[in-house]
């Protein structure tokens, strides 16, 4: 089963979620933000869902405005959301080797996001802001300035191992 079967969409959370907004079409990037905090992605289901239940949206329109957005994922996201900077100071200062090292250590194959368990999901950013400490890695929010392939390995063993 892959990991983008494998969530059935609970259509009593999603009315809970559509409620607590009133069901307005003013405050759809709130419900599908919900909604993604939910799922750690958009489900089609859960886009027709809203498209169909609130007055004056369609599932084109809900759809529309979900893929309008860099915030939203179509795709399901790991447990454990990595960002690689890979903006002119990063990369000078080696952000790819970083990758690399993240994608070998996870297995992931090219063109792979999430990793087959749904653990972890990786992507790379133009920057992150924080340039003096490149390279950075960010990982659920949370900063690791200065990144080796060597030290992002321990990183990712450490989140492997207090996960189990």
């Amino acid at each position: 089963m892959s990991i983008a079967n494998s969530h059935k969409i609970d259509t009593s959370k999603l009315d809970e979620i559509i409620n607590s907004y009133e069901g307005k079409k003013s405050n759809l990037i709130a419900i599908l933000q919900k909604v993604q905090e939910v799922y750690r992605y958009l489900p089609e289901e859960a886009m027709i869902y809203i498209g169909t239940k609130m007055e004056g949206l369609s599932p084109a329109t809900v759809f529309g405005v979900a893929t309008f957005y860099a915030q939203f994922s179509l795709e399901p996201k790991g447990k454990y959301e990595i960002k690689v900077c890979d903006g002119t100071a990063c990369h000078v200062r080696g952000s790819m080797p970083v990758l690399n090292a993240i994608k070998a250590r996870l297995d992931l194959k090219d063109g792979q996001l999430t990793t087959e368990d749904g653990l972890f999901s990786l992507e790379t950013v133009s920057c992150l802001g924080a340039c003096g400490l490149a390279p950075v890695v960010v990982i659920n929010g949370k900063v690791y300035p200065q990144m080796t392939s060597d030290a992002i390995t321990i990183v990712l063993d450490t989140l492997l191992k207090e996960d189990k």
